[in-house]
């Protein structure tokens, strides 16, 4: 086991860790706590010391399996933990796989992180981050001075963001590394699902200041190589909220990724974790690959502008489109990721370039009349 530090701070772990979520919450299947304290010890054994855990994992189960395993060498491991969700005001708002409510409020964190040391059985946290930010969290100031003075007090040596519960949110982590400078960061990133976990670790490279933390490193199981066309997750699975074309087409992408492990004496699930543990994400495309980039960003863009405006000429949506697309690229590193125009095209449609673009416009800037049919091809050719 290798093992890295935190920037800016003396915290040292494993560069392996060992996500609890999966076995407090009963959504990758049921183990006993007696199952569960076997495995973190099994974890432990083999030089994982980071344990990522949640106050809403199983309703504060997983922070008392940390607790109990951990109760006899607690200055041997790093606890990695997350406030913010409000379950327990809304103890039946939880439905499948959907959010329950977030409480910003700063006595609400403050008492749910007291709470949570009570769990763990420990007087710090060593990296607390505000569980899966969302754009109005990110300028509360509410919530990081309250983690501050938790850290000022000795109850927190750190603190940061955790992005979700979907990938995406890359606006959010921007913000969150240049304007917070988050300690840590909490992101999505597999060899199958690299936007826009790559764009953030990129940014984190290039600021100093922010560690990052991966989770979903193999692409919900698909990347351990186990999976078939007949492979059916149980009812209450988290697994099960991915549509049946996420199973087929991954294992379809798993045959161009033999190369990966075959004849390297590992398996696909720890040639996975190599992959993230060993890109450099600073790597520069052509030119002709940044063109096809573009041209997926700016069909986007002006059919977002399109829908914002209503309709209008077109030479001057093109050219606010263009604009938009040099600020795009400019300040949050487009071109440094998606593996095909497709992937861009993809991930700019999400509601990260929604919230972005309708920030940027107000009503008064909108583009006014007349008229391009809504639906209408865009260019002579349809190009755009």
């Amino acid at each position: 086991m290798k093992y890295r530090t935190y920037p800016g701070t003396d915290i040292s772990t494993s560069e392996v860790g060992f996500g609890v979520w999966t076995l407090a919450a009963g959504w990758w299947g049921d183990f006993t706590d007696d199952e569960a304290i076997a495995l973190l010890h099994r974890a432990y054994d083999l030089g994982i010391t980071l344990f990522d855990t949640a106050d809403t994992y199983g309703n504060g189960r997983a922070d008392e399996l940390v607790g109990r395993a951990f109760a006899d060498r607690r200055d041997k491991v790093t606890i990695s933990s997350k406030v913010g969700y409000d379950f327990y005001n809304h103890p039946d708002a939880r439905r499948g796989q959907q959010e329950i409510p977030h409480n910003p409020d700063p006595a609400f964190i403050r008492e749910a992180v007291e709470k949570q040391l009570r769990r763990l059985g420990t007087d710090v946290i060593d990296v607390l981050a505000f569980h899966n930010v969302k754009e109005d969290h990110v300028p509360d100031d509410g919530i990081w001075d309250t983690f501050q003075r938790l850290q000022d007090e000795g109850k927190i040596r750190s603190w940061g963001g955790a992005l979700g519960p979907s990938n995406g949110y890359l606006f959010e982590g921007m913000d969150l590394i240049r304007d917070r400078k988050v300690k840590s960061l909490q992101l999505i990133n597999n060899i199958l699902e690299p936007f826009p976990g790559q764009n953030l670790t990129e940014e984190a490279e290039r600021t100093g200041w922010t560690g990052i933390q991966v989770r979903v490193t193999h692409s919900s199981g698909m990347l351990e190589g186990k999976y078939t066309e007949d492979t059916q997750f149980a009812k209450n699975d988290h697994r099960r909220h991915r549509p049946r074309s996420w199973l087929v087409n991954g294992l379809k992408k798993l045959e161009s990724l033999r190369w990966l492990h075959e004849g390297r004496d590992m398996t696909l699930g720890q040639a996975a974790l190599k992959w993230l543990l060993a890109c450099t994400f600073g790597r520069r495309h052509s030119d002709a690959y940044l063109a096809e980039i573009d041209r997926a960003v700016e069909r986007v863009v002006v059919d977002h502008l399109m829908r914002l405006a209503g309709t209008a000429p077109m030479p001057q949506v093109r050219a606010v489109a263009a604009g938009q697309l040099m600020q795009i690229r400019t300040s949050y590193g487009f071109e440094h990721t998606p593996n095909s125009p497709e992937q861009a095209h993809r991930a700019l449609l999400s509601a990260d370039i929604t919230r972005f673009l309708e920030r940027e416009y107000t009503p008064e800037q909108r583009i006014t009349p007349p008229a391009i049919p809504p639906g209408a091809p865009i260019g002579d050719d349809g190009e755009f």
